[in-house]
């Protein structure tokens, strides 16, 4: 994916009172296909979006928009039967060589193997945050929301509304938090054999192409951000106009049903990962 110069968007958290409501969205309005050759396609009059993979090319699309804050959904069907080798990668990605980036990556596997959920959180172009899990229902029967909720104290990821994942902002002690560069939507499905499946060792079956994710259902209560200024508002906004995702933080039952996936579901977590950071675990390991 291609990037450009980065772009810094410095908003004071104290002058976001005011948030832009967008209301279930339209693929046709809402996003764009951005590579594919015909493999993407927006259907039903704009409910619904597929996205297939061949040999020779898979497919992606990205949102008209960029979001500085918001609460994201998006209901996703992944790819059915032997999906090993494929990657569906749904996520939010600012441009440039110092990117944010906030991610869920589908990794698909042999029949009748669970896929693997892959979460990552990119501040000013550093990574290597990963937590992955897998799933407590077939994602391939059905559709289920994936969403994510960003604002300045926090990243969570959830899943059918149960939060599987927090990072919080912690850049108090040092840690960068995704907070200044506005991020687009994007989306992809293509062919990851080198690494997706079992470090690789499992490779695409072809004779089981085209492979197919679709889409749904999308819906943004965020602040969007074109020609330099956001929809939010200033802090003169009236309280009624405020959104509740920009204050959002887990309660006691958001924390045990968190709990509840991590022991039951996490397979990988970067924060237990010693023997990759000889050198001692990243800080916010140690202070979540």
């Amino acid at each position: 994916m291609a990037s450009s110069t980065s772009m810094l968007l410095f908003v004071p958290f104290l002058l976001i009172s005011s948030v832009m409501v967008a209301s279930a969205g339209n693929f046709n309005q809402d996003f764009q296909v951005t590579w594919g050759d015909g493999r993407a396609n927006i259907l039903n009059d704009g409910q619904l979006l597929t996205l297939s993979l061949d040999k020779a090319s898979g497919s992606g699309f990205e949102s008209k928009n960029e979001y500085l804050f918001g609460k994201i959904d998006m209901q996703l069907k992944l790819v059915a039967g032997n999906s090993a080798g494929t990657v569906t990668a749904y996520y939010l990605k600012s441009e440039g060589s110092t990117w944010d980036e906030i991610d869920f990556e589908f990794l698909g596997n042999l029949s009748g193997n669970p896929y693997t959920l892959h979460t990552n959180v990119f501040s000013q172009g550093k990574g290597n945050r990963e937590q992955q899990f897998h799933l407590w229902f077939d994602p391939t029967a059905d559709f289920h929301t994936y969403s994510i909720l960003w604002n300045p104290q926090r990243i969570v990821f959830s899943v059918d509304g149960t939060p599987i994942r927090e990072f919080k902002n912690q850049e108090s002690k040092g840690v960068p938090f995704p907070k200044s560069q506005a991020m687009r939507i994007h989306s992809s499905l293509w062919n990851a054999d080198d690494w997706a499946t079992m470090g690789g060792r499992v490779k695409t079956d072809w004779n089981a192409a085209p492979f197919t994710a679709s889409y749904r259902n999308f819906n943004a209560e965020a602040c969007i951000w074109a020609s330099g200024s956001s929809s939010c508002g200033s802090s003169s906004a009236p309280a009624s106009t405020t959104g509740d995702w920009l204050s959002q933080e887990l309660d006691t039952a958001s924390y045990e049903k968190l709990s509840w996936v991590q022991k039951n579901y996490m397979i990988y977590n970067y924060c237990t990962d010693a023997n990759r950071f000889p050198q001692g675990l990243p800080v916010e390991c140690s202070t979540s």
